[in-house]
């Protein structure tokens, strides 16, 4: 019995130690032997803790709370937000994009996806606690069981999707906690100095010419989707689906052409909640707003949840934007505004008006990544020309020359994304952003790996490319043609239409998996569209005529270099191609930026990938190179041509037989692979 106790006292220290580590989050070496706390006589001299400390007589006095959640949101929920939204990084320092953070009277922790972590742990004092999202514990576990009591937890409804705040009400309640709705945002109240102000920048008007369709046809037929979901009117958040409907920009986001604003869609009237002071004379002709049969009526963009409160009486049933693989959905403080149990839960039908573009939004994308491939010849011809003169570069000082190139270029409307520029064994951090601290020198002894994109009036790019200044590797130029061959395999597949994404995913990974590799991303997004294509991801929608995605698989080795090659593509009916009224898609491929030869291992490629190179390299020549003559580029045009030779596609028949048996075998993996693929597919 004596023995027994001693095995039962062991192993309730070992789950005790367990459940304390578990609690704790990422192990922080950096923070080893470190005090946690900088304090100078008697006196917190740390501007974060000082700001935590007044957060806390909020939490207290205030919101009578034990323990308060933070989000990386704004009201629209947005990924990418203006200074002004920076709550996550006022509080905490951390500057990454995605943040949930707990703070309580005595502890406080940061949750964050796998981009971020390494950059957390940077940033961070030490005595945060990092956990990764989606990963035990969660942000209730650690409130209800990690550290101390706590009975009432508060969250601005504002900042939290309402899918998100039903989850933390769910679990919190299984631990005998309470969520409440604090409303004034308690870091609004003590961030009062050194606060950005809002963008102020007016909303402009986004012509016909490049939409292709008019904004009352646009609300006609949303309306139409509306009836058939038997709803009498929309809350419409999203500021991407607002720009759209009513052929609007602006410039409250980052890298984001949108503008801040709600919408009420009914059947007879638009109600448009935005800064008034942003509206022009401009835009209230566009809108027709003096008219006596306005379609359109402007509102204060506060008035949005008591006119909900108010339509909400008369109306029947509303849609209200629900959650998918791709878009947050309402947020808790939208459906806290309806008093009546009147919603409709539909992912919104904006998604897919905008996602499949009509003719002429289909030109004005391919136009616009003419005009930015040749803006980046025009940098890579630059680059090699100056690094063979003895210029020198760093990270960052490239990224602000390849900005300059693209911002330079006609109908450009500013970048699509920051532009990332990764050297050597930065290459090799999937999600590596550069910085002052990080930045470093670039030379011709290992792989630049550069993913950038702009915005322009008639379409959005976003592109990566792997470049070597000197002499590669036989490795390096395997993995770069091995992911080479993953983009090309996937540009040149057919499909039937109901097809879903998780199954194309596996051709792109083929030739990783060949190699028993993976990326930890997805292969693609969509530009506007909601098609993701992620083996992980349950992704529902299929593929559409019109949709536009990116396509990047990649190759990262941590601590040596990494590849990821990205183009656009276009999805695109077959012409007769329906077999018992099943029609089939493929893709085509608008991004026209050359891959680097030096890194191409031309026998690893079958004949129809080198057959394929070879169409894109003439495409590429042929509009690229007609556009960078006809604009007088001729160090870019010269560059592309040098990069855009012809590939052998068959080898001669000695050459053949000289291979035969090891170039050419088949090996277990790539039949593994391929079969693989095919089930998927199957799906």
């Amino acid at each position: 019995m004596k023995f027994l106790h001693i095995i039962l006292f062991i192993a309730a220290t070992y789950l005790n130690h367990i459940s304390c580590e578990h609690f704790i989050g990422i192990q922080r070496k950096n923070c080893e032997g470190r005090t946690k706390i900088h304090i100078r006589d008697g006196y917190i001299d740390n501007p974060i803790h000082r700001r935590l400390s007044k957060l806390r007589e909020q939490m207290h006095t205030r919101a009578e709370i034990d323990a308060y959640i933070i989000t990386s949101f704004d009201e629209h929920l947005n990924d990418r937000i203006q200074e002004f939204d920076e709550r996550h990084k006022y509080i905490s320092g951390f500057s990454g994009m995605v943040a949930t953070i707990a703070v309580t009277l005595k502890s406080v922790a940061l949750w964050t996806d796998d981009r971020f972590i390494e950059l957390a742990n940077e940033e961070l004092d030490c005595d945060w606690h990092i956990f990764k999202m989606n990963e035990s514990p969660s942000v209730a576990d650690w409130l209800g069981q990690g550290h101390e009591s706590v009975g009432r937890v508060g969250a601005d409804p504002k900042m939290v999707p309402h899918v998100t705040w039903d989850a933390w009400k769910k679990n919190l309640s299984n631990q005998g906690l309470i969520l409440l709705s604090v409303e004034n945002n308690l870091v609004d109240n003590i961030w009062t100095k050194d606060r950005p102000e809002p963008r102020q920048f007016s909303v402009k008007v986004y012509p016909q010419l490049y939409a292709g369709e008019k904004w009352q046809s646009k609300l006609q037929r949303l309306r139409k989707a509306l009836k058939s979901h038997d709803a009498d009117a929309m809350v419409i958040t999203s500021l991407t689906e607002i720009a759209y409907l009513l052929n609007l920009r602006g410039y409250d986001i980052p890298y984001i052409p949108v503008f801040k604003a709600y919408m009420l869609v009914t059947s007879s009237t638009a109600y448009l909640y935005t800064n008034k002071a942003k509206i022009t004379l401009g835009i209230e002709l566009h809108l027709k707003l003096k008219e006596l049969d306005n379609l359109v009526s402007l509102r204060n963009y506060g008035n949005i949840f008591d006119d909900i409160r108010k339509f909400s009486q008369r109306w029947r049933s509303v849609l209200v934007p629900a959650p998918s693989s791709f878009d947050h959905g309402a947020s808790e403080a939208i459906y806290l505004a309806f008093s009546n149990n009147i919603i409709v839960e539909k992912v919104s039908p904006v998604i897919y008006m905008r996602a499949q573009k009509n003719e002429v939004e289909k030109e004005g994308m391919r136009r616009a990544h003419i005009r930015d491939a040749a803006a980046m010849c025009e940098v890579f011809a630059y680059l090699e020309q100056r690094y063979l003169l003895g210029d020198s570069f760093t990270e960052l000082s490239l990224a602000d020359k390849i900005d300059s190139f693209r911002l330079s270029t006609n109908f450009s409307k500013g970048l699509s994304l920051p532009t990332m520029v990764a050297f050597g064994s930065h290459a090799g951090q999937p999600y590596y952003v550069p910085s002052n601290k990080t930045n470093a020198q670039i030379n011709d002894e290992n792989l630049i790996l550069i993913e950038s994109g702009g915005q322009y009036l008639d379409g959005t790019t976003d592109v990566s490319r792997t470049i070597h200044l000197g002499n590669p590797t036989a490795e390096q130029k395997k993995i770069y043609t091995n992911v080479l061959i993953g983009l090309i395999r996937l540009s040149m597949l057919q499909f039937p239409e109901n097809m879903r994404p998780a199954g194309i995913d596996a051709i792109a990974r083929g030739p990783q998996w060949g190699m028993g590799k993976d990326y930890p991303h997805a292969t693609g997004h969509g530009i506007g569209s909601p098609s993701s294509i992620d083996y992980n991801n349950q992704n529902k929608h299929p593929f559409r005529e019109g949709y536009f995605f990116t396509a990047e698989p990649s190759y990262y080795r941590p601590g040596l270099y990494g590849v990821r090659l990205e183009n656009v593509l276009e999805v695109n009916e077959m012409q007769d191609s329906h077999t018992n009224s099943e029609r089939f898609l493929n893709f085509k491929t608008v991004t026209l930026l050359p891959f680097e030869p030096k890194l191409i291992d031309r026998t690893l490629m079958s004949a129809p990938e080198k057959k394929w190179l070879n169409d894109y390299n003439a495409k590429i020549r042929e509009e690229v190179g007609k556009f960078l003559k006809e604009n007088m580029k001729m160090d870019a045009f010269y560059w592309m041509m040098n990069k855009t030779q012809h590939v052998i596609e068959y080898l001669p028949e000695s050459e053949y037989k000289a291979r035969a048996g090891s170039q050419l075998s088949c090996s277990p993996n790539v039949v593994f692979v391929v079969v693989y693929s095919l089930f998927l597919i199957k799906l």
